[in-house]
């Protein structure tokens, strides 16, 4: 496949997530993690104009001069932006405007890729990719969040199409010896910059699950007052739990004596034999606790992963988000693109159903802060 249509895949595959959205649906931002999804069109969009189209396709355009304070994120590098509470009250540009902006960069793209790839231009373009694609898995949970506090809780798609595996193997403790293991990416494919700096760590014997935590193994922790017991928590989570006022993960809702979840398909029933989702770090830490069990490192779960099930639910791990050695930061934009998140958030491991098709490494280093839980995140207990 050539670099073209890797381009226009990816990029269709974009708007395919956003197909079922009605208009309104694409300006809404209830929480300042969930961005509008026309944001999210519009920003991948502006990294590839940015990027790519701006320095290096001949007498190339800006679409819009000002979509650069609107669709720039957080690099300080390029310039001033609209900042992040405050996506969701664009209304102008609208939905039009910024599929037509869409098309704008994609016939210049298609242009620059008629031209030499450079290295230069290969590296951009391979990051352009993969920050698309993690845009899609942001787009769809961040369209389930919307739609899912929306009080009508209306479906995103057909039942059916959310797939959600069922625990239907008896999970087992699958063990691993002490060793020195080298931990990081090695190869000549793309990777993230956080996941270089192969290098050594030793781990004494250590057991994983088998299985990923369930609906219903969950339900036995909220049952026996997992929620309402602080012995089971960090300070840091018990304050989050009383502040908040939670009671279980979320989307579970209990109506007229049963628990709902709601799903991409709409409100559903519980199934306690489905795969656990969408809890925070804080949930995953007190639920290992009361198991008498505790989370993998990220070391642990990446030596393991060859061994394991995962790709169905983001996996908390206990280890906290910081640079490998001899991490460096690339230098200008690009270089802002990881590194400077390298503090008071946790690594994930693993990927989810939301992960689109290729995007997924043993050694891909997710990341979000403790009380984060919209994405699709679980639960794999390890001792």
């Amino acid at each position: 496949m050539t670099f073209a249509d890797q381009y226009l895949a990816i990029r269709k595959h974009t708007e395919q997530i956003c197909a079922p959205l009605q208009t309104e649906d694409y300006v809404v931002q209830p929480v300042v993690d969930v961005s509008p999804p026309k944001w999210h069109l519009g920003h991948t969009t502006w990294f590839f104009e940015t990027f790519l189209l701006q320095p290096f396709l001949d007498h190339y355009q800006v679409c819009n001069a000002d979509y650069n304070y609107v669709f720039n994120s957080y690099y300080e590098t390029v310039g001033n932006r609209v900042i992040r509470t405050d996506r969701g009250n664009l209304s102008r540009p609208g939905v039009s405007e910024i599929y037509q902006y869409r098309s704008y960069v994609d016939q210049a793209m298609l242009s620059l890729l008629q031209e030499e790839i450079t290295a230069e231009i290969k590296e951009l373009l391979l990051l352009g990719f993969n920050h698309e694609q993690q845009h899609q898995e942001l787009l769809l949970t961040d369209i389930k969040y919307i739609l899912g506090n929306n009080p009508l809780f209306p479906p995103y798609r057909q039942p059916g199409s959310e797939v959600i595996p069922n625990n239907v193997k008896t999970a087992e403790m699958i063990s691993f010896k002490e060793g020195i293991y080298e931990i990081g990416y090695s190869g000549d494919g793309f990777c993230f910059d956080n996941e270089l700096g192969r290098h050594k760590v030793y781990l004494h014997p250590f057991n994983l699950s088998s299985q990923l935590v369930s609906n219903g193994e969950y339900l036995k922790f909220i049952e026996d007052g997992g929620y309402t017991n602080f012995n089971y928590w960090h300070a840091e989570g018990w304050d989050w739990v009383k502040n908040n006022q939670v009671i279980a993960p979320m989307y579970w809702h209990w109506i007229d004596d049963k628990w709902f979840i709601y799903t991409l398909e709409g409100l559903m029933p519980l199934v306690p034999d489905e795969t656990l989702a969408h809890v925070s770090y804080y949930e995953a830490y007190a639920f290992a606790n009361w198991a008498g069990k505790r989370l993998p490192t990220e070391f642990e779960w990446e030596v393991a992963a060859d061994f394991l099930d995962w790709g169905t639910r983001w996996e908390w791990t206990g280890s906290a988000y910081l640079p490998y050695p001899g991490f460096t930061k690339a230098p200008g934009a690009i270089g802002e693109y990881n590194g400077k998140f390298m503090v008071n958030q946790k690594v994930l491991r693993g990927a989810s159903v939301a992960t689109p098709v290729g995007h997924s490494r043993n050694t891909y280093r997710n990341f979000f802060h403790p009380h984060l839980r919209w994405q699709f995140t679980g639960i794999r207990l390890a001792q």
